[in-house]
C-alpha cells in the first residue's frame, strides 16, 4: 500500500490516492459541505473512521462561505471558494488522515469561475508548492459532445501543470444540485441518464494525453432522493465502458477512474457493483443535509423553551447553555458523523486511510 503525508492531497499525491483506492476496492465519499463546521464535521467523521475522503464545494457553497449577504457574482464566489480551500489546508492535516479538495458541477455559465479558481491556484502554488484544490468539476453534459470534451481539453492543459485532475461528466444525472442540473424527467426508462460506452472511449483518446481525469458517467443516477422504483441504477453501463476501452485501446483492467454522482438514497448492493467497476469516489449531499438537519430539528425541539425565552419561565434560570449555538451546531455534527460513518462502511474504505 502507497503511503502519502496527511492532510491535502494534490498532483501525483492525489493520483495515488485514486489508484489505491481501485487497487484495494473501495470507494471514497465525496461530500458537500458550504462552512467550516460541516467541513470539520467530515474530518472528524473521517478521523474516526480512519477513512480518507474527499470535500467539496459547489459554487452556491463557496458563495455562503464567502458571506450570503454578499452579492453572488463571481468575484465573490471564486473569493468563497478560496477562503474555503484556505481553510482547508489549514486544518486538514491535524485529522491524520488523506483529504481531497474538490469543486462540484461547473456548467457552461460558471466556466469564468473555474478559471479564476485555476488562477488562484497559480498564485496559491507559488507560495505553498500546492494548488488550492486537487480537482475540479467540469459538468458540460447539457451541451453536445465535441464542445463538452473541447472545453474538457482546454481545461485540463492549464490544470496538469498545477498537479490538478479534471472531473468531466458523459449523459446527465437527473434532478439538480445546487442550481445546476437538468429537467429531464427522472423516470427509469429515460434514455439520457445513460452514458454511451463509445463516448467514454472518445473522452479517454482526447484527455489521456494531457493528464489526470475522472468521468462521471452517467447511469442512471439523480441528486436527492426518490421514491424507491423512480430511479434505476444501471452500474453495468460501467462495466461496459471499461472492457470497451480496454480491448480498444489494449487497457489493463478498469483504467478508466469512475465517480459516481448523485449517491444519497442508492442501495448497497449498487454502491457494491459500481465500485466494482472502477468508481473511486461517490458524491453525497441530500443525506448528510438531512442527517444534520433532522439532529438540529430534535435538539430545538427538546429545548424548546430555551429558543423561545432567554429565562426559563418555569424556574428563572438562565438557559444560555441551551441556544448557544456551539450547542445545537454540534448536534447537527453529530448528525453528520453518524451519517458518514455508514457511507464509509457501505464504500469500503473503513480503516483504509493511506496517511502515512
Amino acid at each position: 500500500m502507497s503511503s502519502i503525508s496527511a492532510g491535502i492531497v494534490t498532483g501525483d499525491d492525489y493520483v495515488k490516492l485514486v489508484k489505491e483506492c481501485k487497487k484495494a476496492g473501495y470507494a471514497l465519499p465525496a461530500v458537500n459541505v458550504f462552512d467550516s463546521t460541516t467541513a470539520s464535521a467530515v474530518l472528524e467523521a473521517a478521523a474516526l473512521a480512519k477513512s480518507d475522503v474527499i470535500i467539496q464545494i459547489s459554487n452556491g457553497g463557496a458563495h455562503f462561505f464567502g458571506g450570503s449577504s454578499l452579492e453572488n457574482t463571481l468575484e465573490n464566489k471564486i473569493q468563497g471558494a478560496k477562503a474555503f480551500a484556505q481553510y482547508m489546508h489549514t486544518v486538514a492535516k491535524q485529522y491524520g488522515i488523506c483529504v481531497a479538495l474538490h469543486t462540484d458541477h461547473a456548467n457552461r455559465g460558471l466556466l469564468d469561475w473555474l478559471y479564476g479558481l485555476i488562477d488562484e491556484s497559480k498564485d496559491f502554488l507559488k507560495c505553498t508548492g500546492k494548488p488550492l484544490f486537487s480537482s475540479h468539476m467540469l459538468d458540460l453534459s447539457e451541451e453536445d459532445l465535441d464542445f463538452n470534451l473541447s472545453e474538457s481539453e482546454k481545461m485540463l492543459k492549464q490544470m496538469t501543470p498545477l498537479g490538478m485532475s479534471l472531473e468531466i461528466e458523459l449523459g446527465c444525472t437527473g434532478g439538480e444540485e445546487d442550481g445546476i442540473g437538468s429537467d429531464i424527467d427522472t423516470s427509469a426508462d429515460n434514455a439520457h441518464l445513460y452514458t454511451q460506452p463509445e463516448d467514454v472511449l472518445q473522452a479517454y483518446d482526447r484527455l489521456n494525453s494531457i493528464g489526470h481525469f475522472s468521468i462521471a458517467a452517467s447511469f442512471g443516477n439523480v441528486h436527492g432522493v426518490y421514491k424507491p422504483g423512480n430511479v434505476k441504477l444501471r452500474p453495468e453501463i460501467l462495466k461496459n465502458s471499461q472492457e470497451l476501452a480496454q480491448n480498444a485501446r489494449n487497457l489493463g483492467h478498469n483504467s478508466l477512474d469512475f465517480v459516481f454522482h448523485g449517491g444519497s438514497g442508492s442501495e448497497k448492493q449498487k454502491i457494491e457493483q459500481a465500485v466494482l467497476y472502477g468508481v473511486f469516489k461517490m458524491n453525497i449531499d441530500t443525506d448528510i443535509q438531512f442527517a444534520n438537519s433532522q439532529q438540529v430539528g430534535k435538539y430545538v425541539n427538546e429545548n424548546q423553551l430555551a429558543f423561545k425565552h432567554q429565562i426559563c419561565p418555569k424556574t428563572g434560570t438562565p438557559q444560555k447553555k441551551y441556544y448557544d449555538p456551539r450547542k445545537w451546531l454540534r448536534a447537527g455534527q453529530i448528525g453528520i458523523v453518524e451519517r458518514l460513518n455508514e457511507a464509509f462502511k457501505n464504500l469500503g474504505s473503513f480503516g483504509k486511510s493511506i496517511a502515512g
